[in-house]
C-alpha cells in the first residue's frame, strides 16, 4: 500500500501518498496512521521526513496529531479534496459572514437542481430530515448535525459533485458557531420552517420556488449571525421580523 520515495522530495511525496489513500478511501475518516516507526519503514525515509510530512497533513486538514496517542484521518474521502480549500478559507471569525455570502451563491443552486433530480426516495429522506428536526425543536432543542444534513443530502440530491463538494467545505467552517448562533427555540423553529419551504418547493419539482427558499433561508440565518455578531442594523437582507 505504501512505496519508498526519492529522497530528492521525500516528504512531498510522503504526503502525497497519504493524501491519495485518503481520497480514495483507502484510510477512512477517523482511521489511526501507521506509527512513525511503521511509515518510516514502509516509506524509507526518515523520522525527521515522516514527521515533517505529518505536519504538512495537519495544515492541510487532512489528519490530526494526539500528543501520545497518535495520528487520526479527519476527514472522508469526499472531503478530502476540498480539506485544503476549507482550511484556508477561514482564518478568522469575522469571516463567518463572507462565507454566508458564498453560501447564497451556491446553495440557491443546488436547491434549483435538487427539485430537478430529487427522486421519491429522495424526497423520503429528506422528509425523515424534517421529521428529525421537528422531534428536536419540540423538545427544546437545536442539533447542529441535523441541520448539516439537511443541507448536506440536498447537496447530494442535486448531482453536481463540484458543488457538493465546495458545500461540504462551507458548512463545516460553520458548524460550530451555527449552533451557538441558532441555539434559540424561536431561531430552530424559523431554520425549520425554512427548510420546509424548501422541500416543499422541491417536492413540487419547482425549481425557481426552490431557489428562492433557499435564498430566503440563508438570508434570513445570516440575519441572525448579524444580530448576533454586530448587535443588529437597519440594513439585514432577507431578514423579516
Amino acid at each position: 500500500m505504501l512505496k519508498a520515495v526519492r529522497k530528492t522530495r521525500a516528504s512531498a511525496d510522503v504526503v502525497k501518498q497519504i493524501a491519495n489513500l485518503i481520497t480514495n478511501n483507502r484510510l477512512k475518516k477517523g482511521d489511526q496512521l501507521p506509527a512513525e516507526r511503521e511509515l518510516t519503514e514502509a516509506f524509507q525515509v526518515s523520522r525527521a521526513t515522516v514527521r515533517e510530512a505529518i505536519r504538512s497533513l495537519e495544515s492541510m486538514g487532512l489528519v490530526k496529531s494526539k500528543h501520545g496517542d497518535g495520528t487520526y484521518v479527519l476527514v472522508s474521502g469526499e472531503e478530502a479534496g476540498i480539506a485544503p480549500l476549507a482550511a484556508s478559507l477561514l482564518t478568522e471569525k469575522d469571516d463567518l459572514l463572507d462565507i454566508f455570502h458564498i453560501r447564497k451563491i451556491i446553495e440557491p443552486s443546488i436547491a434549483q437542481l435538487a427539485a430537478g433530480y430529487a427522486s421519491s426516495e429522495d424526497i423520503r429522506e429528506l422528509e425523515e430530515i424534517l421529521e428529525r428536526q421537528r422531534v428536536e425543536v419540540a423538545a427544546g432543542k437545536y442539533a447542529a448535525e441535523t441541520d448539516t444534513r439537511f443541507h448536506l443530502t440536498l447537496a447530494r440530491i442535486a448531482r453536481n459533485r463540484v458543488l457538493s463538494r465546495l458545500l461540504h467545505a462551507l458548512v463545516e467552517l460553520l458548524a460550530d458557531s451555527r449552533a451557538r448562533g441558532l441555539d434559540e427555540a424561536s431561531r430552530a423553529v424559523r431554520s425549520l420552517h425554512g427548510h420546509e419551504n424548501i422541500v416543499a418547493a422541491v417536492m413540487r419539482e419547482d425549481c425557481t420556488e426552490a431557489r428562492q427558499s433557499m435564498l430566503n433561508h440563508l438570508s434570513e440565518v445570516e440575519g441572525l449571525f448579524r444580530k448576533k455578531k454586530r448587535g443588529g442594523g437597519k440594513c439585514i437582507d432577507g431578514l423579516e421580523e
